[in-house]
């Protein structure tokens, strides 16, 4: 009896789509039934070549080799994975396997590991596609009685083709130009430069700046405040001798009340999440990264199954998806969210906040399945991400909030002063959130809303006070995860030309939301930027990459334009083959730019200590997790961890700790001035219960890492220190 073959992108994935299709027996790497056979990938199974599978010669890197230009790019099997691409490859030439059906992440990327598996396998099979946006069991077995011809997502594929392409031929050339040039471990990218551009340039802005002092003056009265503003509306003064004498000059009067408007005001739901939106709340909320974010979402989709396809752009839903709201709701009538979720059911459905055929792309917006969840099974990180998810679910189906805003004239002597109210009539989506999520939080204390009185036209007002404050002018704010990622989405206030504004506010910015959290993350193993707190501070390495990267690839225009025509690729309006020609003469244009350049790369966090294995001089470095020695030598790699941020609190003023020193003499410092052996620390974790067993385990997971593979991080392994 012949079978089909299902390629899921992971193991969890396949177990749920088997249990679905009645599949029960295990085999070694695959589980198979009476008609299916599900296997899968482990992310990417298969990647493009490095350099030297091309030409021995590039084996060492050597100014005089470049740019490397292969005609046709070759794809290889990723060591670390071979083993379950020997079992994929043996099931796809099974005589009873007569089609295959793609059940990869339904998205670009996802689409790319499923076509280089089948491409390096020679797999000449019918193959199909599976598209959902969740893993519950009612989406799977929906999605399999709709699935749809493979070559219908040909574009798709080929947009994938074409960044894997460009990002080789643009990353790899550079990276080698400008390190053989510099004689230092540098890297650039596409994506990667421009967006460590946008941290060197706000770094550089914050430097120059110089504050400069400013003065208001407020009437206060017995139930509200005015601010004066000039006959320029201008409120910040920076003369204080201007303000005095205003005061000087009305002291003593009473206002009199020349204007009061009042008019009716509707504020619509925020729009559901997409992945970027979501990233930003959760960096802003809980300070978790946007790669930390990405991996929740990954869970909550995957394995608890009560979210929907994380990866998405989109922030609306379609019309047939609107269907399955009622279900959705009622999978949410538990805890915190029952008597919300409830009142909504009840109520006639709102849905113009949330559908929205023309803007949705792949995916719709990141919404709660019709899975029950489970808190018990969430962790508490899980469980803040979930419910950021559904407040914005519900709130996008609630009505509007509704105010009356009051702007208030009055007039003291002859200076105008202005006063702005609101008086709530109807709380609406907003009740569904708290304070931290006010509309009101970045506007300036003078022009904050405020409840004010009853008042009548040409009424007076006794003046109780007249209060000068001062201020100084700010810096513009260094980056948040949260900030570069809306500056990474909408690079466009940095361009001037209001054609190439419109052209990049088209496409989806720097990256996509499936690679920015990627990039970022990039940008701190390579040590170009460091985090110091919440903010993001650009290192001098990444200051000096800057300086002699070739200009135009700092160019967010440049980036959105190629993501612009990856997009018509994958519409069908453009030739992969075309893009990729453009992709070798840039590429060698920027080797040439690099060579041709005078610009000098100095090393000015050199140690006076050697590396054990090649005896240069080691480079000290802020890692994610605290300071380390790097050697400066590509090819060497050497690394060694000086200081620990380990999650172990202080018990004085709770921060977390740092492990400093080796073997015996590690201690955990804090910046309160605590300072503790790990030895005691350990005696102190048994006597509350901890083994010593489980002490070491928990700073052994401290290094952990449970990322995603990134199927080019082979061909940058050696580059990102």
């Amino acid at each position: 009896m012949a079978k089909a073959l299902v390629l899921a992108e992971k193991p969890s994935v396949a177990r749920d789509i088997a249990k679905v299709l009645g599949a029960k027996r295990n085999g070694n790497g695959f589980i198979e039934g009476e008609k299916y056979v599900i296997t899968w990938a482990l992310g990417h199974l298969v990647t493009l070549a490095d350099p030297d599978a091309y030409d021995n010669k590039y084996k060492t890197w050597n100014l005089d080799d470049l740019p490397m230009l292969p005609e046709k790019v070759k794809l290889v099997v990723i060591k670390q994975t071979s083993k379950q691409y020997k079992t994929v490859s043996s099931l796809l030439s099974r005589a009873d396997i007569d089609k295959v059906i793609i059940a990869t992440d339904a998205g670009r990327e996802g689409e790319l590991v499923a076509r280089w598996i089948l491409m390096k396998a020679h797999s000449k099979k019918p193959a199909f596609r599976l598209w959902i946006s969740s893993q519950t069991d009612r989406a799977i077995k929906e999605g399999f009685a709709n699935l749809k011809p493979s070559k219908d997502y040909d574009n798709l594929y080929y947009s994938a083709q074409a960044r894997a392409e460009a990002d080789w031929l643009v990353g790899l050339n550079v990276t080698r130009a400008l390190t053989c040039k510099h004689n230092a471990s540098l890297s650039a990218g596409r994506v990667q430069t421009p967006t460590l551009s946008m941290i060197v340039k706000r770094e550089e802005e914050i430097l120059k700046f110089r504050p400069s002092d400013y003065y208001t003056l407020q009437a206060i009265f017995k139930d509200f405040n005015a601010t004066f503003r000039d006959a320029k509306n201008n409120t910040r003064f920076s003369s204080r001798e201007f303000v005095e004498n205003i005061v000087k000059e009305i002291k003593g009067k009473d206002a009199v009340i020349t204007k009061i408007e009042r008019s009716s005001k509707k504020q619509s739901p925020p729009a559901a999440y997409d992945l970027t939106e979501l990233q930003r709340d959760a960096n802003k909320l809980y300070g978790y990264s946007a790669k930390q974010t990405l991996s929740l979402m990954q869970s909550l989709y995957e394995m608890h199954k009560v979210l929907t396809y994380p990866r998405t752009d989109s922030r609306y839903i379609t019309d047939d998806v609107v269907a399955t709201i009622p279900e959705r709701l009622r999978a949410l009538a538990v805890g915190n969210f029952q008597k919300t979720a409830m009142e909504i059911a009840k109520s006639p459905l709102q849905t113009k906040y949330i559908v929205n055929n023309a803007k949705v792309t792949d995916h719709h917006a990141i919404i709660p399945t019709e899975q029950r969840p489970d808190f018990s099974r969430f962790t508490h990180e899980e469980r803040n991400i979930y419910e950021l998810v559904v407040k914005r679910f519900l709130a996008v189906l609630s009505s509007p909030f509704e105010y009356d805003e009051v702007k208030l004239e009055a007039d003291i002597g002859s200076r105008k002063f202005y006063a702005k109210g609101k008086i709530i009539k109807s709380e609406g989506w907003k009740a569904i959130y708290s304070s931290a999520f006010s509309d009101d939080e970045d506007e300036e204390t003078e022009n904050k809303p405020q409840k004010l009185p009853s008042l009548k036209q040409g009424a007076k007002a006794p003046v109780l006070n007249l209060k000068i404050a001062s201020g100084k002018t700010k810096p513009p704010a260094r980056y948040t995860e949260a900030t570069l990622l809306s500056a990474m989405e909408n690079p466009s206030n940095q361009i001037e030309d209001k054609t190439l504004k419109a052209v990049i506010s088209s496409t989806s910015g720097l990256g996509t939301p499936a690679t920015r959290a990627d990039i970022i993350e990039k940008l701190f193993d390579n040590f170009s930027i460091e985090r110091v707190g919440k903010e993001i501070h650009p290192t001098a390495k990444g200051k000096q990459l800057i300086s002699i990267v070739p200009e135009d690839l700092k160019s967010a225009t440049l980036t959105a334009k190629w993501e612009q025509q990856l997009q018509d690729i994958s519409r069908g309006n453009a030739n992969m083959k075309t893009f990729i020609a453009e992709m070798k003469k840039y590429s060698a244009s920027l080797v040439s730019k690099v060579i041709s350049s005078d610009a000098k790369y100095v090393h000015d966090n050199l140690t006076k200590e050697k590396c054990p294995e090649c005896g240069k001089y080691l480079l000290e470095v802020n890692g994610k997790k605290g300071k380390m020695l790097v050697c400066q030598d590509r090819e060497c790699g050497y690394r060694k961890s000086l200081t620990q941020i380990t999650n172990a609190r202080c018990p004085e003023c709770h921060k977390k700790l740092e492990l400093r020193g080796e073997g015996d003499k590690r201690s955990f410092f804090c910046k309160c001035g605590y300072r503790e052996k790990l030895s005691d620390f350990e005696k102190r974790r048994e006597g509350a219960g901890a083994n010593k067993h489980a002490v070491q385990n928990y700073l052994k997971n401290q290094n952990k890492d449970e990322e995603r593979y990134n199927p080019f991080a082979e061909l940058f392994k050696n580059q990102n220190k």
